[in-house]
């Protein structure tokens, strides 16, 4: 029979380690590609009207998702460490604990959302023109929270036990199904927002679907058992332990992005707009990198719970060394190739002159970003988050906040505004390496594999 799980706690890691994220960044592309998709859909059927009320709701939709991914983040820890120590018993509540836990939080956010998503985006000054759509488009999305929870919940098991593969399959699947609806709601049924919305929830409830019927019916000690369907609170106090710094991290960055913006909509329209364009580019090597941090956690929670220290050392190293050549090689071949990129998002000189700018900066920027996120993925795969989600918050948030009111209030230049950049992730990253250098030495030497 086809064996879709990975031993993280023996072979070589060069290769385990690659062959595990390899599917991970094929997921990470494909959920960016599906998104501007659906962009692209409203837009060219739907109107510009339509193409601002969805775009005025995407950072809610980023905030929202990211406290998802924040708590699954805890889940794949502690999954992933009980795998490594082979302790079936807590690996069952944790699973379980966590299947609750996790649709509760999709469910809390999918009714205060829906409840409150007119004085939120009112309060965000969205335009009058826009805010019917947007409230529309927003509620409707909102309905697939808990999918997206559990969905979520059932990829972080499965990396934790080395499978990448089916999540991948099932977001593949779920994607198409996506586009077609999108296209039949907004073309044939004319719902423009509502029809992007609808077909977005339905895909969402389509791959929790697929990927909880996996879980039910494994026969491995993480799959899902209705009998055992209930809370630990020991369990649930661990995995907020993890998640619940994720989550906030997520949100706080939202906030810090929003001070960056509002300094870009300082200039002129067409460096917003060349902005906006090179912008693009941010999610697409970012998602490619994450898969190694993903990568880091599971890896390390494995053989924490195993007591193989060394092989922690060498998965830290590892996957800091492939999520920075990644950033580097798409970094420098995006500015290399920046005019047939940003061309696809406008034909204005000045606006791929502006794009050029910002693509020019960050080209060698996104690789320095390897050594802060993967330092926090190692030290969540340990175990500890909160003090690194500390540090996150004062390095990359509150020090670009500083940033803007002197330096780029000095100079008021786009240079100086993207510098805020690699000088916030650098800054980060010696607290984050460190910190994770003083962490690991504690670990007990119980144990020691090449």
């Amino acid at each position: 029979m086809k064996t879709y799980e990975m031993d993280l706690c023996s072979g070589s890691l060069w290769k385990k380690i690659l062959f595990y994220s390899v599917p991970l960044m094929f997921s990470n592309i494909l959920q960016v590609v599906f998104n501007l998709s659906d962009v692209a859909v409203v837009g060219k059927f739907a109107g510009p009207i339509a193409l601002g009320a969805v775009g005025s709701t995407s950072i809610l939709i980023t905030l929202f998702t990211g406290v998802l991914i924040g708590l699954a983040g805890g889940v794949n820890s502690m999954t992933a460490l009980y795998i490594g120590s082979r302790n079936r018993d807590d690996l069952r509540e944790t699973v379980h604990t966590a299947v609750i836990l996790c649709l509760a939080a999709g469910a809390a956010i999918s009714i205060l959302g829906i409840a409150f998503s007119d004085g939120i985006l009112t309060f965000m000054h969205t335009k009058d023109e826009l805010i019917r759509d947007a409230v529309i488009y927003l509620r409707i999305y909102l309905l697939g929270m808990p999918a997206l929870a559990l969905y979520n919940f059932g990829n972080a098991v499965l990396s934790a036990a080395g499978d990448t593969r089916r999540p991948l399959y099932y977001l593949s699947f779920a994607g198409v199904v996506n586009v077609l609806l999108n296209l039949f709601f907004v073309i044939v049924c004319h719902l423009d927002v509502k029809g992007v919305a609808i077909a977005s929830v339905l895909s969402q409830y389509l791959s929790a679907v697929l990927i909880l019927r996996l879980l039910f019916h494994i026969r491995e000690d993480f799959g899902l058992r209705p009998k055992h369907l209930h809370i630990s609170g020991d369990k649930a106090a661990r995995i907020l332990h993890i998640g619940i710094p994720c989550a906030l991290q997520y949100a706080i960055f939202a906030v810090a992005n929003l001070f960056v913006q509002t300094s870009v909509n300082s200039f002129d329209h067409v460096v917003v707009e060349g902005n906006s364009a090179a912008a693009n580019a941010d999610p697409l090597v970012y998602d490619m990198m994450a898969a190694f941090y993903t990568a880091c956690t599971s890896f390390i929670a494995q053989n924490l719970g195993a007591d193989k220290k060394d092989r922690i050392r060498k998965s830290y190293l590892i996957c800091l060394l492939y999520s920075f050549s990644v950033g580097i090689l798409l970094g420098v071949g995006l500015y290399l190739f920046r005019n047939p990129f940003l061309s696809l998002f406008t034909s204005e000189p000045g606006v791929i002159a502006a794009g050029t700018t910002r693509l020019s900066v960050m080209a060698l920027s996104y690789g320095v970003s390897a050594f802060m996120d993967c330092s926090l993925a190692a030290s969540r795969g340990l175990g500890k988050t909160a003090i690194p989600t500390v540090m996150v918050i004062l390095g990359s948030c509150v020090f670009r906040i500083v940033w803007i009111y002197t330096v780029f209030a000095r100079f008021h230049t786009l240079e100086s505004l993207y510098l805020l950049y690699v000088c916030s992730w650098s800054l980060t990253a010696v607290a984050q390496i460190l910190y994770f250098i003083r962490i690991y030495r504690r670990i007990p030497n119980a144990a020691q594999s090449a």
